[in-house]
């Protein structure tokens, strides 16, 4: 998507150089921003992707828009975040209810995981 395809108002996505691990807002924000992307003008406000929305049923996103997604991750997150990998490790029941906030839990995951580097104490995961 180019910028003069964006939804009105929107401005065009960045990636971040994440040289510290971001919390779960930021990704939250950033996983946000691509759905709208993927999902283009029939895109809800990235306001009102929260942690509990759901993929199917919420997002409405079917499988060749999961592929778009998984393709903007990479770009936006770089080898670090696999989300074909990731979808791959769960049960199908799981995929049918992922929830935007499982993939931020697992991008923080992945973007922690640099060389022995590991979670630190307290981290809040999403329900």
């Amino acid at each position: 998507m180019t910028t003069s395809e964006l939804p009105p108002g929107a401005a065009p996505l960045t990636p971040p150089d994440h040289k510290s691990v971001p919390d779960e807002k930021i990704v939250l924000a950033e996983i946000a921003g691509l759905i709208v992307t993927v999902l283009g003008e029939y895109a809800p406000d990235p306001a009102d992707i929260r942690p509990d929305t759901l993929f199917g049923d919420d997002l409405e996103l079917e499988s060749i828009d999961l592929v778009m997604l998984s393709g903007q991750l990479q770009e936006w997150y770089g080898d670090r975040v696999n989300f074909a990998e990731f979808v791959a490790g769960l049960e199908i029941d799981e995929v049918i209810a992922l929830s935007v906030g499982r993939l931020v839990d697992h991008v923080v995951e992945c973007l922690s995981a640099g060389p022995a580097s590991t979670p630190g104490p307290g981290a809040v995961r999403w329900s």
